[in-house]
């Protein structure tokens, strides 16, 4: 474990906001973490995984951690014969990941190529893209008590998912910091998922009619490069909204006044509309206020075009929560965690 005293988090946040903490710690083992569980309170601690889906509003007057634990373990777990239980590292980027699967044969993440952020921290919203999420794939996590230091197993039901939404977000927000994540995969056989998006069309432009994981993979790829800023570019945390899911009255509302409105149906009674849609018929597509902006692409995305501060992008975030409101009667919620 090291420490570094007075740090910015520059760095450690993909919007590339320049706020200081009052040290960062990385950690790079459970034990690590345990023992600065039990040398600091946990109120006086801030964790960091990949940086990728929060936006920092202000200095942090704590300690920061960095959970950079990392490694890879086939764990001998019941399952099926086409199947293997793989346990990830909390530390572990999260692309690097789906990379590590495909180049394995292992099957399941591949449409969540390219998502930001850590292992650790994929389960807190459950992360998802493409007709997948993570919860698909799940089997069970590890996380420590920031409380007591205790090391905790999470069983599928346990993490109650939901749409980017789990235990971790809700009764249990900020109780535990998740060590490692254990999937369960295909080792062949494997179920290809290309009807969401534009993984068929892409699919259909290469030649491609019995796709491999590798060429769901490398469809998603390249659909979110076309129309996904990189962070290392132009600082953004991805998708800054949620799709917001309403019941099929209200669509049927809507869809009388935007008869093009585009919609993808949740169950047998709800409906959900995207964000992005909804911001770009709003006019902020592209859209910059200062070095606070509306990437030019996809609306769903917020980003810093330089030097702006985590606030003027969320006095950006409210603005465009009240224009929706008001032209549609809609309200969309962050995705990003805001502090």
């Amino acid at each position: 474990m090291s420490e570094q005293k007075k740090f910015s988090l520059k760095e450690y946040n993909t919007f590339g906001i320049d706020v200081k903490a009052l040290a960062i710690l990385s950690v790079t083992s459970v034990s690590d973490l345990q023992d600065v569980l039990q040398e600091k309170e946990a109120s006086e601690l801030f964790v960091i995984g990949g940086g990728s889906n929060m936006l920092l509003t202000k200095d942090i007057n704590k300690y920061a951690v960095h959970i950079n634990i990392k490694g890879y373990t086939i764990v001998d777990l019941p399952c099926g014969e086409n199947e293997i239980i793989l346990k990830v590292a909390g530390g572990e980027n999260w692309h690097d990941f789906v990379l590590y699967c495909i180049n394995h044969g292992y099957g399941g993440v591949e449409n969540l190529s390219l998502i930001p952020g850590n292992v650790g921290t994929a389960p807190i919203q459950n992360i998802g893209a493409y007709g997948v999420e993570l919860k698909d794939v799940f089997y069970e996590c590890e996380a420590v008590s920031r409380d007591d230091g205790s090391l905790k197993t999470f069983s599928l039901e346990d993490c109650a998912f939901g749409y980017r939404d789990s235990i971790f977000k809700t009764t249990l927000k900020d109780q535990y910091v998740i060590t490692s994540v254990t999937f369960k995969l295909t080792t062949k056989n494997h179920e290809v998922k290309t009807a969401y998006g534009a993984i068929a069309d892409t699919l259909r432009e290469q030649g491609i009619t019995t796709p491999t994981i590798k060429d769901v993979s490398d469809a998603v790829i390249k659909i979110r490069q076309a129309k996904l800023p990189d962070p290392k570019e132009i600082g953004n945390s991805g998708s800054f909204f949620k799709n917001p899911v309403i019941s099929q009255a209200a669509f049927s509302a809507l869809r009388k006044k935007y008869p093009d409105a585009p919609y993808y149906p949740v169950g047998s009674d709800q409906i959900k509309v995207p964000a992005g849609w909804l911001i770009e018929q709003a006019g902020f597509k592209g859209k910059r206020f200062g070095d606070a902006g509306v990437h030019d692409k996809q609306a769903l995305v917020l980003v810093n075009h330089g030097n702006a501060t985590g606030s003027e992008i969320w006095d950006l975030a409210l603005k465009i929560q009240d224009s929706i409101k008001v032209k549609f009667g809609l309200i969309i919620t962050p995705e990003v965690n805001v502090f």
